[in-house]
C-alpha cells in the first residue's frame, strides 16, 4: 500500500473539511486486535489486555473510510502508543514536514487518544484530571465544542474497522494459523477493502459545512509531548468549533 504523497495529503485534508467539518486533518488513527491462536512457545508476547491472543492492525484512515497507512504484525501485548512509536509504516506520518502542507485553520492533525497530544496529533479528551493545570486552560464550553468534532473524526477509523469485520468473516473468530500468515491475510483484506471503496464510492452523506475562516498558523516544534504549542493548537480548534466551525445541532448532543 503506497504511502500518500503531498498531493494526496492535501486531498485527504480537504475531504475531512468537506465531509466531517474538521479542518486540516490528515487521518484518523487507531489500532485493532486481530485474534489468533496462541503460537507455541510465544509466552505472553501475543496476550493482550482483553485476555485473548492477537496481532495489531494499526491504521491511518481517510475521510472516506479508506486505509492510507497500515502497520500489521505487532505483538498483542503492546499498547497502541507503543505500536505507533515503533512502526516503520507510520514513520512518514510522524516525520513529515507538515509546515509545507498548511492550507488554513491551523497545523495538520490526526486524531487519536493513545499517544500524548502533539502538534501533529490531537486527542479526543485532553485532560480528565481536574487538578492538572492543563484541564483549566480553556472554558468548559470550548472544551465541549472541540470534543464533538474530534470524536466524530475518531469514529471514522472505528467505523472502518467495523466495515472490515463485516466484509471479512475471519475477523469474527480466532484465526488458527501462524502470525506470519495472519499478517498476509490482514494486509490482503485491507487492500481489497480499499479496492471496493475506490470502485463503489463512499456512502457517506455529503455534509453542508460552512467555509472555514483561516486562522493563524503556529510554529513547528520537534517534540511529541503535550507542549504549550500543542495546547495552543487545541485552544485554537476549540475556538473555531465554537464559532465559525460550529454546526447547528452540536449543542443538542449530550
Amino acid at each position: 500500500m503506497p504511502v500518500p504523497k503531498k498531493e494526496d495529503w492535501m486531498t485527504i485534508a480537504e475531504e475531512f473539511r468537506q465531509h466531517w467539518n474538521f479542518p486540516n486533518c490528515l487521518g484518523s488513527i487507531d489500532g485493532k486486535h486481530v485474534n489468533i491462536q496462541a503460537p507455541s512457545k510465544s509466552g505472553s508476547l501475543y496476550f493482550n489486555y482483553k485476555g485473548t491472543y492477537s496481532i495489531v492492525l494499526l491504521a491511518v484512515v481517510d475521510a472516506r473510510y479508506r486505509f492510507r497507512v497500515v502497520d500489521v504484525g505487532a505483538y498483542g501485548r503492546r499498547s497502541d502508543g507503543g505500536t505507533l512509536a515503533s512502526s516503520s509504516s507510520a514513520r512518514p506520518c510522524r516525520m513529515a514536514d507538515w509546515t509545507s502542507l498548511k492550507t488554513g485553520c491551523c497545523q495538520k492533525q490526526s486524531t487519536w487518544d493513545a499517544n500524548p497530544m502533539s502538534l501533529w496529533q490531537m486527542r479526543h479528551s485532553h485532560c480528565r484530571d481536574t487538578s492538572c493545570a492543563h484541564s483549566r486552560v480553556q472554558p468548559l464550553q470550548k472544551e465541549q465544542g472541540i470534543q464533538l468534532p474530534t470524536l466524530r473524526a475518531k469514529m471514522i477509523v472505528e467505523n472502518t474497522f467495523g466495515i472490515l469485520s463485516a466484509q471479512w468473516r475471519m475477523y469474527r473468530r480466532v484465526i488458527g494459523t501462524s502470525p506470519g500468515n495472519v499478517e498476509k491475510c490482514v494486509k490482503a483484506t485491507c487492500v481489497l477493502h480499499n479496492f471496493i471503496r475506490w470502485t463503489a464510492g463512499s456512502p457517506a452523506a455529503e455534509r453542508q459545512a460552512p467555509d472555514p475562516v483561516d486562522l493563524q498558523p503556529i510554529r513547528r516544534v520537534g517534540t511529541n509531548n503535550a507542549t504549550r504549542e500543542a495546547i495552543h493548537v487545541r485552544e485554537t480548534l476549540a475556538s473555531y468549533f465554537s464559532a465559525e466551525g460550529a454546526v447547528p445541532w452540536q449543542d443538542n448532543v449530550a
